[in-house]
């Protein structure tokens, strides 16, 4: 069976964000784990990006119907039509969540997360029980091979 992580954080990303969303897509296409984001821009852009550029598949769970708000490095567009409440399907569809920065989005991201007994993994992202945070890519991705040796 495939390995997916959920990938979420803000569409209005620091440079920070940027670059680490950015760095965690290219080490998970390494590890040849598919990516489900929000598929829009800033933190989704940015891993998208590096899964594209790593030779990985990304997923981009779109709030419209027409899908044109996808950020031009999702290989695969889902168009739901639900705005913010196709949230819980973006981390439905992870076998765990990385949270990079985000607001309110986010926010809802890791609680539905949260709900749905996910680990999350959060990098300068809500303080939130439950989430365990961490403070570099390297970390981020201890965790994820972490996450899926004990699964094997």
């Amino acid at each position: 069976m495939k390995r997916v992580v959920s990938v979420i954080g803000s569409s209005v990303a620091t440079q920070e964000e940027y670059h680490t969303a950015y760095r965690v897509g290219l080490e998970l296409a390494k590890r040849n784990i598919l990516v489900v984001c929000g598929g829009r821009g800033g933190v989704m852009e940015a891993v998208c990006k590096g899964v594209k550029e790593g030779g990985g598949i990304s997923i981009g769970i779109l709030p419209s119907y027409t899908g044109e708000e996808a950020n031009p490095f999702v290989d695969i567009k889902i168009k739901t039509g639900m705005n913010w409440n196709r949230n819980p399907i973006v981390v439905a569809s992870g076998d765990m969540v990385i949270a990079i920065g985000g607001h309110w989005g986010t926010l809802s991201e890791i609680a539905y997360a949260l709900i749905l007994e996910k680990y999350v993994v959060g990098y300068k992202t809500h303080n939130i029980e439950g989430v365990e945070h961490v403070n570099s890519v390297e970390e981020i991705m201890e965790r994820v091979d972490r996450f899926y040796k004990g699964r094997s």
